[in-house]
């Protein structure tokens, strides 16, 4: 009877074992406005432990059109299991609150259910900026810092994402802020509108310098990371940047929305 009992105890543990594991690893996806990314994470290190798929972003970007990708890419990492999303734009229990840059018939729905009735896999999702946050500051270039931490992710528009001693403060939309006339200042100084007029690294830098003033006179940061694509470019353009506030470049740079993805759905899991 005791080597029965002593058996099945070992098995438990082996059960359990290979139960953190599976939520250990987890596919982490980020939907932009420009592409749609995923790989499996080891979410306790942050490493991805497959390659970095990527889809472009279908225009326009609908609700249906979206979904098909985010089946393309369960189906490509042959993945059976929960999937963690970053979603760009206000995401409250899962739900989408505004339509951000993808298309205003996204407003009001339900993501989480309406994902996981297209590829019959449990969703968990939140926004893009407070998920790649998550990433940094947990594992990342915030790692340990206390006070106020603000993670700006600068690519289609601007994400943020704020976190006080570790803690996330969700949905802070910071490219919402108004510049002169009322402009929306992620139309201002947004990696996309570098693009789209044509501005030089210091013409864009100046821009997105004025963004920086504003951040620190309404939340006085003692750390600003910057992330997405542009961020690899950091050294190229700091020297146009004015504010003393101290910045560092996100340690997981363009992959911090996956990973973060990835780490708040093992956390909601295991929760």
């Amino acid at each position: 009877m005791y080597l029965l009992q002593l058996q099945s105890y070992f098995l438990k543990q082996k059960d359990n074992e290979t139960l953190n594991n599976i939520y250990m690893e987890i596919l982490g996806m980020d939907i932009g406005g420009s592409g749609i990314k995923a790989a499996i994470v080891d979410t306790k290190t942050g490493e991805l432990i497959s390659k970095r798929h990527r889809i472009s972003t279908p225009k326009p970007a609908s609700p249906e059109a979206i979904a098909e990708v985010v089946k393309e890419m369960v189906t490509y990492f042959n993945w059976n299991q929960a999937v963690g999303c970053s979603f760009p734009t206000t995401i409250i229990d899962g739900k989408c609150i505004h339509s951000g840059n993808l298309s205003s018939s996204w407003k009001n729905i339900q993501v989480d259910d309406f994902f996981k009735n297209i590829c019959e896999l449990p969703f968990y999702i939140s926004n893009d900026a407070d998920l790649a946050g998550m990433a940094e500051v947990t594992l990342g270039a915030g790692k340990g810092k206390k006070g106020v931490v603000l993670v700006i992710t600068i690519g289609t528009g601007i994400g943020s994402g704020l976190f006080y001693n570790g803690k996330l403060i969700p949905n802070l939309e910071i490219g919402k802020l108004l510049h002169k006339d009322g402009e929306i200042i992620e139309f201002f100084c947004a990696d996309s509108i570098r693009k789209k007029e044509e501005l030089t690294l210091e013409e864009w830098a100046l821009r997105f310098d004025i963004l920086l003033q504003y951040i620190k006179t309404i939340f006085s940061p003692n750390l600003i990371i910057l992330g997405g694509g542009i961020s690899k470019k950091y050294d190229k353009f700091k020297q146009y940047l004015n504010t003393d506030v101290k910045i560092k470049v996100a340690k997981f740079k363009n992959n911090a929305g996956i990973i973060g993805a990835a780490m708040y759905a093992s956390k909601k899991i295991n929760k």
